[in-house]
């Protein structure tokens, strides 16, 4: 049995990634969460746990054949190694030019938008009204909807994901689908839809219900400078 590692549901984006890929290996996993930034027994019990990552999530454990355990951690490397273990078709587009605009989708995901991610930490549960973008962030934002609109034009027919059905790409792309969402960012028509149908994806469906049920709340990720009204913060409650 597969252990994954993960932080905060409502705060941890790289958690989130990590989770979802290990949710579409089909292969059985538990969850150990480790409150960000916190201490106590939760934290300190899981030290041996985070140790080979050097504290950071996630981090999956997994047995190997006898040659001991295997342990990946960086949410890129963990779908790696899961799409490696199960088939790669089930992680990547089966066509060879989706297959590679899907992958270098995901590559500057992991490795770009500084900006955004800086301004518009994840907040699952955060709803903020007349949230203002700086024009790094915005550019950022223009940028990953023009991937969006590219993929979903030449390559989208399937199905209501990136690719049409369900695949790495939105997995990468999960986290900034919550943030739009927590920001009240403004979308196109297209955007929208593939957002609607990124959330109610029924693992996306169960992350966010475990996100909403933690008692968990980081000062640093609420209030935030740029934010207007807070619509509904159930972790502020």
């Amino acid at each position: 049995m597969m252990r994954l590692i993960l932080g905060n549901r409502n705060y941890s984006s790289w958690s989130l990634r990590g989770w979802l890929a290990a949710k579409q290996s089909g292969l059985a996993f538990t969850e150990v969460v480790v409150p960000m930034f916190g201490s106590g027994p939760a934290v300190a019990g899981a030290g041996a746990l985070l140790a080979p990552s050097a504290g950071r999530v996630p981090i999956l454990w997994a047995g190997d054949d006898g040659q001991g355990e295997t342990v990946v951690w960086d949410s890129l490397a963990i779908l790696e190694y899961l799409a490696d273990r199960v088939g790669r078709d089930r992680f990547w587009p089966k066509a060879d030019a989706a297959r590679a605009l899907a992958r270098a989708m995901v590559a500057e995901m992991h490795s770009s938008f500084a900006a955004l991610r800086g301004e518009c930490p994840m907040n699952t549960r955060a709803r903020y009204q007349g949230f203002a973008l700086s024009a790094a962030a915005r550019g950022d934002c223009d940028r990953i909807l023009t991937l969006w609109a590219e993929a979903r034009a030449r390559h989208g027919a399937g199905g209501p994901f990136l690719f049409g059905g369900f695949c790495a790409a939105d997995i990468a792309f999960a986290p900034i689908v919550l943030r739009f969402v927590t920001y009240g960012v403004v979308l196109p028509g297209f955007a929208e839809a593939y957002v609607s149908a990124l959330v109610e994806h029924p693992w996306m469906q169960e992350w966010i219900a475990a996100a909403e049920a933690e008692a968990w709340v980081i000062d640093r990720y609420e209030g935030l400078a740029g934010a207007g009204d807070v619509a509904s913060n159930k972790g502020a409650a």
